[in-house]
């Protein structure tokens, strides 16, 4: 940068509209030097320290009065060495502090930043990020696959396959498994591999542990040419407080609140970022976009969001605004900015938000007062069918509003339906786990929620290892249970989950009028004396709808009706009870042809059986559509 392109770029950080912040602050390659600067507006004095001064205080930093950006060039550095910026705060006190713009940092438990550039690359996704631009992701499938990068699968020394090692295997077994996109818990920089990536050092690093940026790259590049989609999730909200990362930086709030109770999160023991301060702004909208586009990412999952949004959020103490309530102004302003900005450059980018709240619309149009994100995961949902299956079927009649409640609010958000790393852990016990009764019921009700996840409207996200029912809770430091398999019943289920997967991706009806109450007819929400919810999910074509037959008890139901919508011959695609899924049944049911008698709203119905446990997926086939009722 020449010397009004550096006024230019520090102008805007000062206004929060500098989204390229990388290109200005932390280590720019020269010519025939490097170039750092470093954003500590209160220190009394900088220095560069690393390998190539031996961490003396021979390089002082100058300070940029007006931003108060320390900077210095010098050709002593030399790529693939370590250096920190040593800060003399404000009270005095001289500590070690990291690269808030660093692009990698040396192994854990090290916290150095690697002086490291990264070659521009030629990618070779043009046609699928081409497909991306010109298609409308809420009339498409999406199915996820979160995973936790290093626990997914590890090498025999116990070690943890880095992006070169999942390039080949986490890629083709989901491209085998059916799943449209990867999620990756955070990739950014993190010192403790207990906090799984949520409390970040480095948010333009990939995080050691997960190989090179390069690997990264060829990784997701790769997962294009295999037309896989891949998702990160990124913390705004809130810092790792380890005193060499980001917290009171320069020895003053810099990053952080000025009020000591709004910075600290006392829940998660961390900081929370000033989202009013024009600099951070800068700072962690570059940071999303360095991921997209250093990246090629295809979307941005906002953890904790409902921490930016309610003053009353955390535990302890809280001031409230202005107007006398909780809402924090400065995160809801901050996240529409992000989202505008990100949908201004990238419009094809997906931006999803953890939020477990109701009262803040999160997705739709920021000129509506939205957000702005285009999905949310449904929290709500989620807690409330897990808590059902859970449940000893004989008191889930009493209860059964679990099952149904969300289809009162189904459409107010575009919503994602998460089954996620956070009910795997600390004592939850896994999904297969949580299921009531013994083995063979488990692994049932466990086909029986997935038929219920795949055909109730909304996205679809489902956590490793729970595609086959691992019982053991997830551990994030070691690999999956993929021992696992050798067991017909876990491999059984695996394939179902392969099965509803291809039904799910193929079925136009599950997705193609997502996000309209056209999707959906409910035929029977109201059986709870033998717990068992019919509905039908609808695509375009009048004659393209499935109907959806989910048993809620350990008891078969024979001769059960089933409203429909006109006469005719109706298939069963799919029987979670069937033997190759792990159930008893050898055959599906026969083709049922209605019968004029009513059932509810409906002229005629059709008659079959229902599995104990089970759930059926029906589809029209020889039906008159001009007697529809």
């Amino acid at each position: 940068m020449d010397e009004k392109e550096l006024l230019t770029a520090e102008q805007r950080f000062l206004t929060g509209e500098n989204f390229y912040l990388q290109h200005f602050l932390g280590v720019q390659k020269e010519a025939e030097c490097y170039t750092f600067r470093v954003w500590a507006p209160h220190a009394q004095q900088v220095w560069l320290v690393g390998d190539f001064n031996q961490w003396d205080d021979s390089l002082p930093m100058t300070k940029r009065q007006e931003s108060g950006v320390w900077e210095i060039s010098s050709d002593l550095p030399s790529e693939g060495q370590l250096y920190k910026f040593k800060v003399r705060q404000a009270s005095g006190k001289e500590i070690m502090k990291l690269d808030p713009f660093a692009i990698t940092f040396e192994k854990r438990p090290g916290t150095a930043a690697v002086l490291h550039t990264i070659t521009e690359r030629k990618w070779k996704d043009g046609l699928w990020r081409g497909r991306q631009k010109r298609s409308r992701s809420f009339q498409r499938p999406l199915n996820i696959y979160e995973v936790h990068a290093s626990s997914w699968k590890t090498k025999e020394d116990g070690t943890p396959y880095t992006f070169f090692d999942l390039k080949v295997e986490l890629v083709s077994y989901v491209k085998e498994m059916g799943y449209t996109h990867i999620e990756f818990m955070p990739l950014t920089e993190h010192p403790l591999g207990m906090s799984w990536g949520y409390q970040t050092t480095g948010y333009f690093a990939l995080s050691s542990y997960y190989g090179t940026p390069e690997e990264f790259q060829d990784f997701v590049e790769y997962c294009h040419l295999n037309n896989i989609g891949v998702f990160v999730d990124w913390v705004p909200a809130h810092y790792c407080a380890n005193e060499d990362a980001l917290p009171y930086y320069d020895g003053t709030p810099t990053f952080e609140y000025e009020d000591s109770d709004r910075a600290k999160n006392n829940r998660w023991g961390t900081i929370c970022f000033d989202l009013g301060k024009p600099q951070v702004q800068s700072f962690l909208i570059s940071s999303a976009l360095f991921w997209i586009e250093m990246y090629h990412v295809d979307g941005i999952r906002a953890d904790a969001v409902s921490s930016m949004l309610y003053l009353d959020y955390d535990e302890g103490p809280w001031t409230p605004n202005e107007e006398g309530g909780n809402r924090n102004y400065e995160g809801f302003y901050f996240l529409q900015k992000l989202n505008a900005v990100i949908k201004l450059a990238h419009p094809q980018t997906l931006m999803m938000a953890e939020e477990s709240t109701s009262e803040t619309k999160i997705t739709g149009t920021i000129e509506e007062g939205a957000l702005g994100f285009d999905y949310k995961w449904n929290m709500g949902w989620m807690n409330d069918i897990l808590r059902f299956y859970e449940m000893d079927p004989i008191y889930r009649k009493d209860h059964f509003t679990l099952l149904t409640f969300s289809f009162m609010y189904m459409m107010n958000e575009n919503y994602i339906l998460p089954f996620s790393h956070d009910e795997v852990v600390h004592g939850k016990k896994s999904l297969m786990h949580k299921m009531w009764g013994d083995r063979y019921k488990q692994f049932s009700q466990l086909r029986n929620m997935y038929t219920y996840l795949m055909t109730h409207p909304g996205k679809k996200l489902l956590f490793m290892g729970s595609e086959w029912g691992q019982f053991l809770e997830w551990k994030y430091d070691e690999g999956l249970e993929w021992v696992d398999l050798n067991d017909s019943m876990n491999k059984k289920m695996q394939v179902f989950t392969k099965t509803l997967n291809e039904l799910y991706h193929q079925q136009r009806s599950l997705w193609e009028l997502e996000g309209s109450y056209d999707t959906i007819e409910i035929i029977d929400a109201d059986n709870q004396d033998e717990s068992i919810l019919t509905f039908m999910r609808k695509g375009k074509r009048k004659k393209d709808f499935l109907i959806i037959v989910l048993n809620l008890t350990p008891i078969e139901r024979h001769d059960f009706p089933i409203g429909v919508p006109y006469k005719g011959v109706y298939t069963e695609i799919l029987n979670t009870e069937k033997k190759e899924f792990g159930g008893t049944w050898t055959a599906s049911n026969p083709d049922r042809e209605t019968s004029d008698v009513p059932f509810k709203k409906y002229n005629q119905q059709i008659q079959t059986i229902v599995p104990a446990l089970g759930a059926l997926i029906i589809q029209p086939n020889k039906i008159k559509l001009t007697n529809k009722n």
